[in-house]
């Protein structure tokens, strides 16, 4: 299990998550959560029983989006395999809760995992090993990509080295998922909007997913800097949402590279000071890519450090309450729907 010292990742404290407690806003309205991790790491396990009780607390989640996180690597055989082993563990996650024992909720009914882009065409074998490992739940393939030169920024347990995006081996990777009908998804942070440009247009016949509303940083260089740094994060997106081939993640913003410190409070937010904090970013993401090419995800049990999932999907409801029915429609389930190919729950 990783250190949990090395983690970016703020610690999941359920004595002081219990103290905020409200309602849930509109209990029937379905959602698909389009992103989240299952692990077991030192003093942090987010395991089936940890995410059903999220999914559990109150809103209508019918389906889920597992992403890779690196867990349950193989620890034998080629290391360009070990990473099936991450797939055939949430698989057999989304064999249980499809059991039907457990709820209506169809947990990890898409997962996105982890195959090499680096290794240019030769990711084919390891994108075929983690489809049949799927069994049919495969629908999208991560990389660790986002890069900041500031030891400051950084949101994964094990950065990758700078540029990626831009090298040729890794558009060659990406460009074979289009063969697959497989999507990319890409967590960047706002300084490497530039990239992702550039990478979603050489490879035009690619489905990409941007995760976490593109990234917009708001801590070590950029603490105190919120609207020169908001700025230069629309500029970015602005560029990337005229691509037809690139839909958005709604989400992520409970990240400490954000800047946002709801987690020193003496209780955390209710779901009107997430609104209130987040509308900037809300509002741009859909205004630039339309409601059909947004879906929002709780990026929990990374976000979990920092406000609860009831008071998280609120914020969302109370962002979109002026929205016409079929844009959150889109917004809550129907383009995860379509992006990762989702089945109505109980077909």
């Amino acid at each position: 299990m990783a250190d949990a010292a090395a983690s970016p990742h703020l610690q999941v404290r359920p004595d002081w998550l219990a103290l905020t407690q409200e309602a849930v806003l509109e209990p029937e309205l379905p959602i698909i959560d389009a992103h989240h991790h299952l692990w077991d790491r030192a003093g942090n396990r987010y395991l089936f029983e940890q995410w059903m009780a999220d999914l559990s607390s109150g809103h209508r989640i019918t389906e889920t989006v597992f992403v890779q996180c690196r867990s349950m690597y193989r620890q034998e055989g080629p290391q360009a395999m070990q990473p099936v082993g991450e797939v055939e563990f949430v698989n057999g996650v989304a064999a249980q809760s499809a059991s039907g024992l457990y709820g209506p909720v169809r947990a990890c009914a898409a997962i996105v995992g982890f195959a090499d882009l680096m290794l240019g065409a030769d990711a084919q074998a390891v994108v075929e090993a983690l489809q049949q490992a799927g069994n049919g739940r495969l629908r999208g393939i991560r990389n660790t990509t986002a890069w900041h030169a500031d030891p400051v920024i950084r949101s994964n347990p094990q950065p990758p080295p700078p540029g990626l995006l831009a090298q040729d081996r890794f558009r060659t990777g990406a460009r074979l998922l289009a063969r697959y009908d497989l999507s990319l998804d890409v967590w960047a942070y706002h300084t490497q909007l530039d990239e992702v440009l550039a990478l979603a247009q050489a490879c035009p016949d690619t489905r990409f997913v941007l995760d976490h509303c593109g990234g917009p940083l708001g801590a070590g260089p950029y603490a105190g800097q919120r609207e020169a740094a908001r700025r230069e994060w629309e500029r970015g997106m602005r560029a990337i949402a005229a691509l037809p081939n690139v839909w958005l993640k709604l989400g992520g913003l409970g990240m400490p590279v954000g800047g946002w410190d709801f987690h020193r409070q003496a209780a955390p937010p209710d779901s009107i000071q997430l609104a209130q904090a987040w509308r900037p970013y809300i509002d741009t993401c859909i205004d630039l890519f339309g409601p059909q090419r947004c879906m929002f995800e709780s990026n929990f049990p990374v976000d979990k450090g920092m406000f609860g999932y009831v008071s998280l999907w609120n914020a969302f409801k109370r962002l979109t309450a002026d929205l016409s029915a079929s844009e959150r429609t889109a917004l809550f389930s129907g383009t995860a729907r379509e992006v990762y190919r989702m089945q109505e729950a109980g077909r």
